[in-house]
């Protein structure tokens, strides 16, 4: 099979094309044959090397996130069946045409949502699930989203929404802002000066907050937050330990996925996709998503 892969750390250009065999479903497990994978940013962390699991070795194939159709299953698997369109999710492997993963980390596909966006969606989806859980939003609720026009914010934002926040406050640069509004956000721009625009919109401050664009936006969560217990990082922990915040923990599972897939299928959830690239082309497609403040998902494309 044709997969990307690098056989060492660097810039994106060390993600070049290889062939490798086509991996067998062991029992419990499903091969799938990928149509569409997410380009993560935890995906660039694989590759420079910030992210290092144990036990990974060289040739590395990222990608975390996929959908595509079941083309195998193993022993025990009784819940998916060859040809049946499925979303999932992995530590590695899906810059590639086939991936082999556990039937516990996968979904069926709604008819309604195309490959596309379902290769783009198990990763943010279960991301802004977790944060949003941990930090408790329901009914009532202003909520900050900073970074609110990436794959994770647009995300963040309308499940708030679907969760009954009455407000959310979504920080972007203001060519997302027309974005935020129609996903039901009050945007505001990033930067100096975001303490004040926030409270020119909360007086009495925000119940939760969660950034997904650095320290200085963490720092004005901080201030217009009720309970600094409610503010959290996607994207700097060692800012949040500094400020005392806890951290967000949790796991992706196929619950959640299937909850959050759920909502998508009721028409609550939906994902902007703002580029795709062929696999051969994933360097490029981390290039995009590395370039910073784009809107939505990056999503590679397999032929067939």
């Amino acid at each position: 099979m044709n997969a990307m892969a690098l056989r060492e750390y660097g810039a994106a250009d060390v993600l070049r094309p290889v062939e490798l065999d086509v991996p067998e479903p062991g029992p419990g497990q499903v091969r799938v044959r990928v149509r569409a994978a997410g380009v993560m940013p935890f995906d660039i962390g694989i590759r420079q090397g910030v992210m290092r699991p144990p036990g990974v070795e060289f040739p590395i194939v990222p990608g975390n996130e996929f959908a595509g159709t079941v083309d195998a299953v193993g022993a025990d698997v009784t819940d998916f069946v060859p040809g049946q369109g499925v979303l999932g999710f992995s530590l590695l492997g899906a810059y590639a045409e086939y991936v082999v993963v556990g039937a516990g980390q996968l979904v069926a596909k709604p008819d309604a949502m195309d490959f596309t966006v379902a290769g783009g969606f198990p990763g943010n989806a279960q991301g802004a699930h977790m944060a949003l859980s941990a930090l408790g939003v329901g009914p009532g609720d202003t909520v900050l989203i900073n970074g609110a026009a990436g794959g994770l914010g647009t995300l963040s934002v309308q499940l708030a929404r679907a969760w009954g926040a009455t407000t959310v406050i979504g920080t972007a640069s203001p060519r997302n802002h027309a974005h935020l509004r129609d996903l039901g956000a009050i945007p505001v721009e990033y930067g100096d000066g975001l303490e004040e625009r926030v409270r020119a919109i909360a007086p009495d401050g925000v119940d939760a907050a969660l950034d997904g664009a650095g320290a200085q936006a963490l720092r004005a969560s901080v201030a217009v937050a009720k309970d600094r217990s409610r503010v959290m990082s996607m994207v700097d922990d060692e800012e949040a330990e500094r400020l005392g915040l806890p951290l967000i923990r949790g796991t992706r599972t196929a619950e959640r996925l299937a909850e959050v897939t759920d909502l998508y299928a009721k028409g609550l959830l939906r994902v902007h996709v703002r580029a795709t690239f062929p696999l051969a082309q994933a360097a490029a497609a981390q290039r995009e998503v590395e370039s910073g403040h784009g809107r939505g998902k990056v999503i590679l494309t397999m032929a067939g």
